[in-house]
């Protein structure tokens, strides 16, 4: 109900058809378990606005792996390709198939926007045209020349 802008680096939508739809599908989460998570999920949904613009950010697994090992963190050493392969799989269906707001998706692979001022600058420039340019509300978006908007709905 906030009347700020709010910028939220997971969604509710992620824990629910990736990261949940994933482990139990691995066999990590029991049928109790899910039907309590489902039921919590469809009770916060319904206080909860849709966001205005999810943003995608797309990766391979070699990409996804590169990030681990650069962060060098302990925990996420043990990670199997399988678990990054599954939650890629599950992402793309849930961004393709799923979800039914406006989605802008960033091949991570091809940017470093940590890095690279330049590549943050053409994220921030596709956002604020996504959000507020000439063509924000309609069904369709024109794509960037440079990477195109696979869907704005």
């Amino acid at each position: 109900k906030s009347e700020k802008t709010i910028i939220q680096d997971r969604t509710m939508y992620e824990g629910v058809y990736v990261f949940m739809q994933n482990n139990r599908a691995m066999g990590h989460l029991t049928e109790r378990d899910f039907e309590t998570y489902m039921e919590l999920f469809e009770q916060m949904m319904t206080v909860v606005r849709q966001p205005d613009l999810m943003i995608y950010q797309k990766a391979s697994v070699p990409h996804l792996v590169g990030n681990i090992q650069k962060r060098g963190r302990e925990y996420e050493q043990s990670i199997k390709l399988e678990y990054l392969e599954n939650l890629n799989q599950r992402y793309d269906d849930f961004i393709y198939n799923r979800y039914k707001g406006r989605v802008m998706t960033i091949q991570k692979d091809e940017l470093d926007f940590l890095h690279q001022p330049k590549d943050l600058a053409k994220i921030i420039d596709r956002i604020d045209n996504n959000l507020f340019g000439l063509f924000a509300n309609s069904e369709f978006q024109i794509p960037n020349s440079e990477e195109p908007i696979i869907r704005n709905s």
